[in-house]
């Protein structure tokens, strides 16, 4: 059994659509970010890289590379997809945390759960996804910015363990 813990934020802005764990969801302002901000799933990612002892987001999808310029993360997902597939591991399960003063978040929770477990090919009982505020403390609680946290379990297969 591997581990793996992942973190992302990003700042609110107007003239951007907010996106999270692949849904679109109706709001002013969106995520700033290189690639279309999706927090939830970059958090995923980083989690799933950390458990496969693979680096960050940054290393494999770096924001200075153009191919990756306003990518949707879902796409990025499946790309580490592919990585645990090759290195034996499967998914055991996913714990997320959005922290968001506005907007609310559970209303789209089910979509979110639908998009990743696609995308990762996993059952949607495997993903489990909650929102919390920040009770209006610094730059999320004055709605500047939405952060993700992760946490991952992988199964490793016995020739992975070898290696």
């Amino acid at each position: 059994m591997q581990i793996g813990i992942g973190y992302d934020l990003h700042k609110l802005v107007k003239g951007r659509r907010l996106i999270l764990g692949g849904v679109e969801i109706p709001y002013p302002q969106g995520l700033l970010a290189h690639s279309d901000g999706d927090v939830l799933v970059h958090s995923i990612i980083d989690a799933l890289l950390g458990a496969l002892g693979e680096g960050d987001i940054g290393q494999h999808f770096p924001d200075t590379d153009e191919q990756y310029k306003d990518i949707k993360s879902l796409i990025l997902l499946g790309k580490v997809k592919e990585m645990l597939k090759k290195k034996g591991a499967e998914i055991g399960n996913i714990d997320a945390t959005v922290l968001a003063e506005r907007p609310k978040i559970a209303p789209y929770v089910k979509e979110m759960k639908e998009n990743i477990s696609r995308t990762l090919k996993i059952e949607k009982e495997k993903i489990n996804i909650k929102a919390k505020t920040n009770e209006g403390l610094g730059f999320i609680g004055k709605g500047e910015g939405i952060a993700a946290l992760a946490v991952v379990s992988l199964k490793v297969v016995e020739k992975w363990k070898r290696r």
